[in-house]
């Protein structure tokens, strides 16, 4: 499986953001995608996530009602729709996949730079 994200950037605080994570490669046996973040100086943590056969989300506390995360139809590209963006949101954005029975898969991250 090979991701590769985009739509990261500089933006003020309060606004908008939204990063798109197209996935190739053997996706048949895809069985969860997410979105995660590493600040600087920080561990990397979950931002959000699908679980592929039911399609239910969850969120990390701190962005939930700000941000959502979802895929087309054909589930080649996942997104993340990130609203009023807050300067500790400021991060490299990674898009992962994890592949039955137990591969995962991550892009190579997109900033994201939120300024006061």
């Amino acid at each position: 499986v090979q991701l590769v994200e985009s739509g990261g950037g500089l933006v003020q605080a309060g606004g908008s953001l939204r990063l798109s994570c197209v996935v190739s490669g053997c996706t048949f046996s895809i069985d969860y995608v997410g979105w995660y973040r590493q600040a600087p100086g920080k561990q990397r943590e979950l931002v959000a996530g699908i679980i592929s056969g039911g399609g239910t989300t969850n969120y990390a506390d701190s962005v939930k009602g700000r941000f959502t995360i979802s895929r087309n139809n054909g589930k080649s590209t996942m997104y993340l729709q990130m609203n009023n963006l807050k300067p500790e949101n400021t991060a490299v954005y990674y898009c992962k996949t994890h592949s039955w029975p137990g591969d995962d898969s991550w892009g190579q991250g997109t900033q994201v730079t939120v300024s006061s």
